[in-house]
């Protein structure tokens, strides 16, 4: 199945492994959170057992540095597509409520980005994380 739009998620590549599974199990979130559209339905198994809906196409999963996750930021916002990001800061947080403050204490320019997320037409996407690679 072709779909019309492309979800993928960047991953900064010198963080530890737990921290790659958690930026993006976050940014996954924000992007089932902002395009409710993109969930499937529940799932079920032969004994009749329901499960919780997935997000229902694939997600690309790309590394970067925080150049390229800078640019990439860069990229998406002249496009006018709104990311969800995840920055280093986050990591040194408990709850919702102190990530957003964590993000607005920064300006733009200073963010020290570790993950980023988006949900775009495919052609946008592809011009926004064009130079990154799959994450490895």
């Amino acid at each position: 199945m072709q779909f019309n739009t492309k979800i993928a998620i960047v991953i900064r590549t010198d963080l530890e492994a737990w921290q790659k599974l958690n930026v993006a199990s976050f940014l996954a979130g924000g992007i089932a959170a902002t395009f409710p559209e993109c969930v499937g339905a529940p799932y079920e198994d032969g004994s009749g057992t329901t499960y919780l809906a997935l997000i229902g196409q694939p997600i690309l999963i790309y590394g970067a540095d925080r150049a390229g996750l800078s640019r990439a930021l860069e990229r998406a916002l002249a496009r006018d597509v709104r990311p969800a990001i995840y920055t280093e800061d986050m990591f040194k947080t408990t709850h919702d409520e102190a990530n957003r403050a964590a993000v607005k204490a920064v300006a733009r320019a200073d963010l020290d980005l570790v993950g980023l997320a988006l949900r775009a037409e495919r052609k946008v996407v592809d011009k926004i994380l064009d130079g990154l690679k799959f994450h490895s």
